[in-house]
């Protein structure tokens, strides 16, 4: 907590009162370049990640960057997809998985969850995820298993987010895009999802990802040799 408070007072005293007019611009309005949905784990920062500034990115954060279907669940993930695109005009959404995620851990491992209730009645919202990976990937094993959780919940929370009717008018009328990423950890690397090679690829900051397109299914992610940077990871 020491930390903590300290950290509030060299803000206010450094950071604040320097940039003052731009804090006091904030008032009043917000004008996000994009909804963020990723993990609540600790090691992601979306604004050091992106680079963005107070204002820019509209965040929604739960264990596993899960999106349940439209009326499948009373938590607040519905009124965030809600207010993004139909209050405050986002016309970009990022799913954003990450290594080493717990949540897709448990997934995995429902053992590991039989003590936190909450949690396994929430990864319940991944199923499908669960069943795609036990179905498609029967041959890999530890952290090759786990990295194809993550980016197959990365995807199977797209197809989720089209059935919010928000999300659904936007992609009909051709005002929003979805993108799928993944942050790896160890490396900084962000990889985001490419439909066309049906894998992900990293964002080096000069090409920009193509969003996916609005398709009701969307293919099983290949752990190919190519995508061996987050294939391999921790190997």
């Amino acid at each position: 907590m020491d930390k903590l408070l300290r950290g509030i007072h060299q803000f206010q005293t450094n950071y604040f009162s320097q940039n003052r007019d731009f804090f006091q611009s904030l008032v009043g309005q917000q004008l996000p370049r994009a909804l963020f949905i990723t993990c609540s784990d600790s090691r992601i920062n979306p604004n050091l990640l992106t680079q963005t500034e107070p204002g820019e990115l509209f965040i929604l954060r739960n264990a596993g960057n899960i999106i349940p279907p439209y009326g499948a669940s009373n938590g607040g993930e519905g009124a965030t997809i809600e207010y993004a695109i139909s209050a405050l005009g986002v016309k970009q959404i990022i799913v954003c998985g990450h290594t080493h995620c717990g949540a897709m851990g448990g997934l995995l491992h429902p053992e590991k969850v039989n003590d936190l209730p909450t949690v396994a009645a929430w990864l319940k919202y991944s199923e499908t995820t669960r069943r795609i990976i036990k179905q498609n990937y029967s041959d890999l094993t530890g952290n090759d298993l786990l990295n194809a959780t993550i980016k197959e919940n990365v995807l199977v929370q797209l197809e989720n987010l089209r059935t919010h009717p928000s999300v659904a008018v936007g992609l009909s009328q051709g005002s929003l895009d979805l993108y799928g990423w993944v942050y790896q950890i160890e490396t900084g690397k962000v990889y985001a999802y490419s439909q066309e090679d049906n894998r992900f690829l990293p964002v080096d900051g000069e090409s920009v990802p193509k969003p996916v397109s609005n398709r009701k299914r969307l293919p099983s992610v290949k752990m190919e040799d190519s995508d061996k940077n987050l294939k391999n990871v921790n190997k």
